[in-house]
């Protein structure tokens, strides 16, 4: 795989044999004696535009992937190449480049938010940071986003404390969106929220997707929300995907026994309308 193949095959993201071992060490010399093969030959692609879920349940390598993929966790082997750029062997320059184009929303909308922080510093932050924006710019650009999350101007100079689990999680997407990026990486984003809420943030995710033109990779342990959320579905079991499919194709025709025993855990459709 060459750097210019994501940008010719229409993959915006694209995994190959992707492995992140930890070392397992024992005794007084700290030798390692095994390893956790929490990543086990990963392979996936996501085209511009796309969502795929990435399933199965706690444990499974799902967040180790998420993290490898910027390299927030060492990775043992394999290729990442995003948007043209080999992620895995990118220089510094390189690798801030592409985490300004993949951002994060987080599984918990209060722990992932800074209590001592207003939701306008939490937000800004990025656009500080990344983009050096300061004064009357970046209280616009924060309003601008709050305004797109659902939320108005003036919980700019609320705390996170302030707001339920839903308003946190909006202004997790906000902040998420700061610097405009290509791909969104959401970590069990609506699991912590209420049946209720989890409804709204997932069409929240979609408006943005159709209105911005985002990528998604969305982990999750509830097949019932990847149904209703995805395009692709990347089922994982053990460090290893196990099987991958277009979402109608899996919950219509499920091969794995791994993917059928998550299948007979799921609400019927009716259900969750």
């Amino acid at each position: 795989m060459n750097q210019n193949m994501a940008k010719t095959n229409g993959y915006l993201l694209e995994v190959d044999d992707l492995r992140t071992y930890f070392a397992i060490k024992k005794g007084l010399l700290r030798r390692t004696v095994g390893y956790v093969k929490a990543v086990d030959g990963v392979s996936f692609g996501i085209g511009r535009g796309q969502t795929l879920g990435l399933v199965g349940e706690s444990g499974c390598g799902k967040t180790t992937v998420a993290r490898s993929l910027i390299r927030l966790v060492p990775v043992t082997a394999g290729r990442v190449n995003f948007d043209g750029i080999d992620v895995l062997s990118a220089d510094k320059k390189q690798l801030r480049q592409v985490r300004r184009q993949i951002s994060l929303v987080f599984q918990d909308p209060f722990g992932s938010l800074n209590p001592r922080m207003t939701v306008g510093n939490i937000i800004g932050e990025p656009l500080k940071i990344q983009k050096g924006i300061r004064s009357s710019e970046l209280t616009e650009r924060v309003v601008g986003l709050l305004l797109k999350v659902g939320l108005s101007a003036g919980h700019i100079n609320r705390y996170p404390h302030e707001f339920s689990g839903g308003q946190r999680q909006r202004i997790g997407v906000a902040r998420a969106l700061a610097l405009e990026p290509k791909l969104v990486i959401c970590d069990e984003p609506v699991s912590a929220l209420d049946v209720s809420i989890q409804s709204q943030i997932l069409n929240l995710l979609k408006d943005l997707q159709d209105e911005l033109g985002l990528t998604y990779l969305f982990i999750a342990h509830d097949l019932a929300v990847v149904e209703f959320f995805c395009d692709v579905v990347a089922v994982m079991y053990m460090g290893k995907i196990v099987e991958q499919a277009g979402a109608e194709e899996l919950y219509r025709n499920p091969l794995h026994p791994y993917t059928r025993a998550l299948m007979s855990a799921v609400t019927p459709a009716a259900s969750r309308s």
